[in-house]
């Protein structure tokens, strides 16, 4: 298990050193040698872990708290797999949130892998097969499209969450392994250390009640009951979405999100069903106290014309929702008996739509290290399991969305000037098409997530910033381009390299 500790480690540097200078990347690659050393050598599930409880052939072998997009899909998996599984769920009714609506090409295939696809059929989701980026201060727009591989375009899915969801649950309980209970968890129960179970209230019935099994994964959302005595990391709301629902909304290009650089931060529009068109207003900093009032002076001038009647009308006659935009870096949580998945364990701003393509991600690779451990009461194997599987992520996924989500936020509701400048240069960038385009959609559509791709063009749009003040100042003004382009480069460094140490430090713990 150590050395395949130390390969994943060393494939996930592998990716990044190459876009560092020489002495930088090898010095890079020492301190991760000796962080990951560490890693491995961090304290182990004690001898004297093994709880007093003796669980039975009929306790299930796993209880799932939650039943969302990653529960739901645990607990099939799993329950295919032939583990017997129980979901803790607490509310079956079909949810109503205005995030977790768009699923990305990448996000696609995993659920393909999972043998999950018929999940978005039946209801009316949208194809989606790319974006269209407009800039307010040019007023021109850019085309994004996803990648085109064997000649056939990739394209993701949006539809109304809670029917995704609800299709997700009924495969669950189509598998005779899992079992479902409508209530509440309330609270972990322990022995000697180790998670054995998890005392709930059915939904109808207030007398509490309690589950056994040797292994418990929490996967209760962004709104985590457990998440302050599992995780070491603590939620950081950057902003809040501001969301309407409009009605029969004409597409500036048929199958493609937009996203608008609106002042001070992005409006995102992608289109769910035959009809419904989805609007997620970013709004930073404190909620206005007329909402509605912001978004008709504020922010419908902003919009593209063919947005602005429909979203008028969602305004003053539909509904008006919130919902905070959280950031969570992922953290190891070392406890025997539990695991923590999903938006309980890690999120990032959802402008760029990956947090369902990483939940699935992690699916599979939890399916795939949990068939190598034949008993789930061999808490050093999982524990292991944890270690290898907080590795994997990050070289796979979970490094690239976290980033790339946080990074773009970053520059999209840029404050200052130098992040303006390289906003404006983002979106030069991504009009001289090629490379400059495919290599950011194959990061965006978690097609080909590969952290060297993400800081390579990171930087690259600091440079083509750099080279916009050389071509915008006079020669004489030698003082202020250097002034400048430092600055840019200081910016983006300012925003880039806390969020890469959000992602690794837990390495050096």
């Amino acid at each position: 298990m150590s050395s395949y500790i130390i390969r994943q480690g060393g494939e996930l540097w592998s990716q990044l050193t190459p876009q560092m200078p020489g002495l930088v990347a090898v010095l890079a690659s020492l301190v991760c040698f000796f962080s990951i050393r560490g890693y491995i050598r961090k304290r182990k599930a004690p001898n004297d872990t093994t709880p007093s409880k003796q669980f039975s052939s009929s306790d299930p072998e796993i209880i799932i708290i939650g039943s969302g997009v990653a529960g739901s899909a645990m607990a099939t998996v799993l329950g295919r797999d032939g583990r017997r599984v129980t979901v803790i769920e607490r509310d079956l009714k079909e949810p109503d949130r205005i995030v977790g609506e768009l699923l990305q090409p990448g996000g696609l295939e995993v659920l393909h892998k999972l043998g999950l696809t018929d999940c978005v059929d039946g209801f009316d989701a949208h194809t989606v097969k790319g974006y269209v980026l407009h800039d307010l201060e040019t007023k021109t727009r850019v085309l994004i499209p996803y990648p085109t591989v064997e000649e056939q375009q990739k394209a993701g899915r949006a539809f109304h969450h809670g029917k995704f969801v609800m299709a997700l649950r009924e495969k669950a309980r189509q598998e005779k392994n899992v079992h479902y209970i409508e209530g509440s968890a309330t609270k972990l129960i322990e022995d000697n250390g180790v998670v054995v179970g998890v005392e709930y209230r059915r939904k109808d019935n207030e007398k509490p009640e309690a589950v056994y099994a040797p292994l418990t994964i929490v996967v209760d959302g962004c709104f985590s009951k457990f998440r302050k005595e599992l995780v070491k990391e603590s939620v950081k709301v950057t902003s809040h979405f501001v969301a309407t629902l409009m009605r029969d909304c004409p597409q500036v290009k048929d199958n493609h999100a937009e996203l608008v650089l609106a002042s001070p931060s992005p409006v995102l529009v992608y289109q769910i069903s035959s009809h419904d068109t989805r609007v997620l207003v970013d709004v930073r900093g404190n909620m206005p106290k007329d909402i509605k009032g912001h978004l008709l002076e504020h922010v419908l001038p902003q919009l593209p014309e063919h947005i602005q009647d429909p979203f008028r009308d969602s305004v003053e006659n539909g509904r008006v929702r919130s919902m905070p935009n959280s950031f969570l870096p992922p953290s190891p949580v070392e406890r025997p008996g539990v695991l923590v998945l999903g938006d309980a364990f890690n999120m990032r701003h959802p402008l760029t739509g990956g947090g369902m393509s990483v939940a699935l991600n992690d699916v599979v690779i939890w399916r795939e290290l949990l068939r190598t451990i034949p008993s789930l009461n061999n808490y050093e194997e999982v524990l292991g399991a944890l270690r290898v599987f907080h590795l994997q992520r990050k070289n796979n996924h979970s490094f690239v969305v976290n980033v790339l989500a946080q990074a773009l936020y970053e520059l999209f509701a840029a404050e200052n000037e130098h992040l303006q400048s390289l906003k404006r240069a983002c979106f030069e960038y991504f009009k001289l098409g090629g490379q400059c385009v495919s290599g950011p959609v194959g990061l965006l559509s978690v097609l080909s997530p590969k952290p060297h791709v993400l800081i390579g063009h990171f930087f690259a749009v600091a440079l083509y910033a750099i080279y916009s003040v050389f071509r915008s100042e006079p020669v004489w003004a030698v003082h202020r381009v250097v002034y400048r382009s430092t600055m840019i480069f200081t910016s983006a460094c300012a925003v880039l390299f806390p969020l890469i140490w959000s992602e690794i430090k837990t390495l050096f713990l």
